[in-house]
């Protein structure tokens, strides 16, 4: 597993630098620590898968006992000439064996050396391959591996979502569970409230911060068809079922806090909720004020669980 001794010069090796296992030029060496034999590391190994002893003197030795050579060696190896692997293909470089690797990658010789394919696929090609080499055939082949890949992907969501929706429908037993509970137990009471809490919390947080530019177009007495579209698009963000309904009767201003309830409020008010946080209803003019995202307002443009607010234009 060696360097063959013929692409050496003659009397160039010396004889503490061939392997005694495959008689060629050490090859990425190891060393006995015992008794300090040097052997190529693919030789030793499976010498040793074989039998544990040192193939010289025989002692009993594992890969535990296996170390790299000197430097020394390391560096009489390094400065050996040798020629080129694709020698036979009419390369005539003759070169440091620590130069070899780095040359092999670039040695316009080598029938491995990798190119693009000049049709048109794009396809990078060992350059022995390119006189066999089909774009068609190894296109049709990428999109059928694409293909298997792709089915594999689908059947691995539908799996997930299988398991996720499994996990939902436990967690909603157990908040069900729960708040049945917490009528008689103020223990499992605290315990459901924080937990609707947190949920509530971790809802907003998916949500994108929304930015009102023009509070004039607020619809503030939406029509039911328009409140249904706003709570189709807040149940599929994930809005906790149980604030829902609540939040979607307080889109309408009949809901909405002394500092909202009407017009006038609204005008007056204006540069208090500029001071809103707000997060976007997904994929509609709308928008959310949750208390959790707004500590700092005032009970006078607050109500819990939230405000819904639906504009003609102006969200960004």
């Amino acid at each position: 597993m060696g360097y063959d001794l013929t692409r050496f010069g003659e009397g160039e090796v010396d004889e503490e630098l061939i392997c005694p296992i495959c008689s060629s030029v050490l090859e990425e060496p190891l060393q006995v620590v015992s008794c300090e034999h040097a052997f190529c590391t693919g030789c030793i190994q499976e010498w040793l898968s074989r039998q544990p002893t040192c193939p010289v003197d025989r002692q009993p030795i594992t890969t535990a006992n296996l170390r790299p050579v000197p430097r020394i060696l390391r560096n009489l190896l390094s400065r050996l000439s040798i020629s080129c692997d694709n020698q036979m293909y009419g390369c005539t470089q003759i070169l440091k064996l620590d130069a070899l690797q780095s040359h092999l990658e670039e040695c316009e010789h080598n029938p491995k050396r990798p190119l693009p394919c000049e049709n048109g696929c794009g396809f990078i090609i060992p350059k022995d391959e390119i006189k066999d080499h089909n774009c068609v055939r190894e296109l049709r082949s990428l999109c059928h591996s694409q293909q298997q890949k792709l089915s594999e992907l689908k059947t691995e969501i539908t799996d997930q979502n299988l398991t996720i929706n499994e996990l939902k429908r436990e967690l909603n037993l157990i908040k069900d569970f729960m708040r049945a509970m917490r009528v008689s137990n103020p223990a499992m009471r605290a315990i459901a409230d924080q937990m609707e809490r947190d949920e509530v919390i971790r809802w907003s947080t998916s949500l994108p911060r929304a930015r009102v530019t023009r509070w004039g177009g607020m619809i503030s007495t939406p029509d039911d068809s328009l409140q249904m579209m706003v709570k189709r698009a807040l149940s599929e963000s994930g809005c906790p079922p149980h604030i829902l309904d609540e939040l979607m009767e307080n889109c309408h201003e009949r809901r909405w806090p002394r500092g909202l309830s009407s017009l006038e409020t609204r005008q007056n008010n204006r540069r208090i909720y500029d001071n809103y946080c707000c997060r976007r209803v997904p994929g509609k003019q709308a928008v959310l004020v949750l208390p959790c995202d707004n500590t700092h307002m005032s009970e006078e443009v607050m109500v819990e669980p939230g405000l819904v607010m639906i504009f003609a234009h102006g969200i960004e």
